[in-house]
């Protein structure tokens, strides 16, 4: 496996530093990591200031998340912060719990390394996926130890750099084994990695000719569950699609998909479905729509105007397997209208972060009976094997 590329501030990462952005934040440096043993040490109160101590203590007892945001903001008397109080503050809004998953690990070519530490799990603000959206991003899931088809999300994240006019950082193979290098460092077993590709930093204009280096970045999420496939509502969005150009391209400008998850939230719904422009399902905020006919085909949308997504056309082939058993009549991919899927025997979500989701219900239609169908049900099954247990072609053991 080949090591993960270094800059001259990998050195720095390595040794459990923080990389300084100057020689004047040297100094800094050996103070915080004096400080990070000190934290929660049975010897004695963590070294840092009774401020941010007095804000980790509020959080504790969960009255306040935002506890330690308002110890550090006061609008009358804003500070100026040497690196290492910068540092300090990150620790203590990282300590309030105020984020919602738990962060294992990440990569970044900017410093060059992996870090586990949380507070370090940040990237340059004028970086142009920051301000300009000019980026692309992918995922993969952890399962029992395994990156579930990481070749293929690899295969969708490099088309999707290319159409966005990414220069690589690094070849494929090197970026392959930093991910795999990133999943093993974190220890997590059961979780998912996201990465993403930018033009990366340089300034904040328009064109991205300023910026010298395109920058990998990489996060490992812990999650030790899996949700259960229970059946929910969606409805019909409001939200304009994107453009086939740009649905099809895994792009960080997911405002549209955020606004029509949310606009499915208000109306008592799990998400929005959206419509393509002549009026045909075409997919959900961040997951595929498939459908059961009263013929029992399974029945998916095209994939020519919407997001190819790994995990639907891997549910695809696992579905040779209920046709082969009588429970499926046929598979087929077309343009399919509304009235056609509310109709359906059938219909479920597919993604990553759901697998197979039931929907028994769309706007004031009730799907089939009401309730999770035997297909939906049936297809979750085996795409749960599958991570568990498929074929080398789908599952890479981690070299933790």
């Amino acid at each position: 496996m080949a090591n993960i590329p270094a800059t001259p501030a990998a050195a720095a990462v390595a040794t459990g530093h923080r990389v300084s952005p100057s020689p004047r934040s040297s100094p800094c440096l050996p103070r915080r990591k004096a400080m990070l043993p000190s934290i929660g040490a049975a010897a004695g109160p963590p070294s840092w200031s009774s401020r941010g101590a007095a804000a980790v203590a509020r959080a504790a007892t969960g009255s306040d998340k935002a506890a330690a945001a308002r110890t550090i903001i006061n609008p009358n008397n804003v500070p100026v912060l040497s690196f290492s109080e910068v540092a300090e503050r990150l620790d203590t809004f990282q300590a309030s719990g105020a984020r919602n998953q738990n962060y294992m690990a990440m990569y970044s070519s900017i410093f060059g390394g992996i870090t586990k530490d949380p507070s370090a799990m940040v990237i340059p603000i004028d970086d142009h996926m920051v301000h300009r959206g000019h980026g692309v991003f992918d995922t993969a899931a952890i399962m029992d130890g395994h990156l579930y088809e990481l070749e293929q999300h690899l295969d969708r994240f490099l088309r999707s750099a290319l159409m966005a006019k990414i220069p690589l950082p690094f070849d494929r193979s090197t970026i392959r084994s930093i991910l795999i290098q990133t999943v093993s460092a974190s220890n997590c077993t059961q979780g998912s990695l996201r990465y993403w590709l930018s033009v990366g930093p340089g300034d904040f204009q328009l064109s991205s000719s300023g910026c010298a280096n395109p920058a990998l970045y990489a996060v490992v999420i812990e999650s030790p569950s899996l949700q259960v496939p229970a059946g929910c509502k969606v409805v019909t969005s409001s939200i304009p699609i994107k453009s086939p150009h740009f649905a099809v391209m895994k792009s960080v400008n997911y405002l549209p998909n955020a606004l029509t998850k949310v606009e499915g939230e208000e109306n008592g719904a799990f998400t929005s479905i959206w419509l393509d422009d002549e009026g045909f399902v075409a997919e959900g905020s961040n997951m595929n729509v498939g459908f059961v006919t009263a013929d029992k085909e399974l029945l998916m949308p095209c994939f020519d105007k919407i997001l190819s997504g790994c995990t639907a056309k891997r549910v695809l082939t696992l579905a040779e397997q209920l046709v082969a058993d009588g429970r499926l009549s046929g598979i087929i991919s077309r343009n399919v209208s509304v009235q056609e899927g509310k109709s359906a025997d059938e219909m479920m979500l597919i993604g990553s972060g759901i697998l197979v989701k039931p929907v028994v219900q769309w706007d004031d239609q009730i799907i089939g009976s009401g309730q999770e169908g035997p297909i939906a049900q049936a297809l979750y099954g085996l795409i749960l094997e599958d991570m568990r247990s498929g074929p080398p072609s789908v599952r890479i053991r981690i070299p933790y």
